[in-house]
């Protein structure tokens, strides 16, 4: 007869450290109806729109140089919004906070010139290592002790590095394109400015309107006829492994996920007073990595700068139903991603810059700023934009 035995404390305590419970029940229908609201709602579009423009636009020109075809294109935008939609909604219900998913741009960058000496399949290949090795290394609990051992002063560098970014983008795009951008930041003002107009229309969403509508008007929206195919068509690469792709791209690749991309994407959160579950981030990355690899994509990650337009606005205890309606554009986006890449690539480089950083002006005052220093901070912008 065999006896069984209830874990040890100590086992227990290893798993909690290893996965980090989420400390309250999961969200349900419910639950989402009463916390979602208007605001959120434009947060999650915001992040959706950040997501689908220049982060598209590098992965699209990288391929584009790489010489890969437009059913690989098209494949790789698929699954990298999928993947972003099914890890966000099932993360941000199971722990009700922002926990947005995306795709690693600086991975995405160091590509560019592997494809030009490595064969797609043999990226591909690194892609499937590189996830497993994300994967094992969340599944080891050395990441969260890692990243519990970086400084705070480093950590909230790292968070102001993503905020920054924002800020002087709305200069340069004012700066570039007076006609789209300053409505869109006079719309917001006046909608921050008179509560009553807020409450009904909040200012970020009343800016995007605004936007699309200054985008239109001025015929700056250059959507091309025909262009290719409505839904995505993914297709499956099958990956080579072979020591030159491995030792060339396996260890960047996971560098940027867990260091760069997820180091940014907690630091965020953390500072927007949520408590990120560390390890279940790097096993989710790795997994969500492996289901890109078998599209052709590249690896899966958290995002620092999504889920600083995710948490830029709002009660914290609501701010995860945003995270649930950008993970839901997302999945809706990855069936329609080759019109969707058509629609976002047709719109004025200064739309999307200036919609990010009016939704980060907010998020930038609840940084410890007090009304008295709203003042220098939007000099200090300013003058970044100028030095930058």
């Amino acid at each position: 007869m065999s006896v069984t035995t209830d874990p040890s404390p100590t086992t227990i305590r290893a798993r909690s450290f290893l996965f980090e419970r989420p400390g309250i029940r999961p969200a349900g229908v419910r639950d989402v109806l009463r916390d979602v609201g208007a605001q959120y709602a434009a947060n999650g579009v915001v992040g959706l729109v950040f997501s689908a423009s220049g982060p598209i636009a590098v992965t699209l020109a990288v391929g584009a140089a790489a010489g890969l075809t437009d059913a690989q294109l098209a494949s790789w935008v698929f699954a990298i919004f999928l993947s972003a939609g099914l890890a966000t909604v099932v993360m941000s219900l199971v722990y009700r906070q922002p926990l947005g998913f995306a795709w690693s741009i600086p991975g995405t960058v160091l590509l560019g010139p592997s494809l030009q000496h490595l064969s797609f399949p043999e990226v591909v290949g690194a892609f499937f290592t590189a996830g497993l090795v994300i994967l094992g290394l969340g599944m080891s609990g050395v990441v969260r002790r890692a990243m519990a051992a970086i400084p705070m002063p480093i950590v909230m560098a790292m968070v102001a590095a993503v905020f920054l970014r924002f800020g002087t983008d709305i200069v340069t795009a004012t700066r570039d394109n007076t006609i789209v951008a300053v409505p869109m930041v006079l719309a917001f003002l006046v909608l921050s400015a008179v509560p009553l107009l807020g409450r009904f229309l909040p200012p970020v969403l009343g800016a995007l309107g605004v936007g699309v509508v200054a985008v239109v008007a001025s015929g700056q929206f250059t959507l091309e006829p025909g262009g290719g195919p409505f839904f995505a068509t993914p297709t499956f690469t099958v990956p080579e492994f072979t020591w030159a792709a491995q030792l060339e791209l396996v260890v960047p690749l996971a560098i940027t996920v867990l260091i760069v991309q997820n180091g940014q994407g907690i630091a965020v959160l953390n500072a927007a007073g949520h408590r990120p579950p560390v390890n279940v981030f790097a096993m989710s990355s790795g997994i969500f990595s492996v289901l890109n690899a078998g599209f052709g994509a590249v690896s899966a990650c958290v995002t620092g700068p999504t889920n600083a337009l995710l948490t830029s606005s709002g009660e914290k205890h609501r701010q995860y139903t945003g995270a649930l309606v950008y993970g839901v554009l997302s999945l809706a986006c990855a069936f329609v991603a080759p019109t969707l890449v058509r629609l976002m690539l047709a719109t004025p480089e200064a739309f999307v810059l200036a919609l990010g950083g009016i939704a980060m002006l907010k998020a930038l005052q609840q940084a410890g700023l007090t009304p008295s220093k709203w003042t220098r901070v939007v000099d200090y912008t300013a003058d970044a934009s100028v030095a930058m």
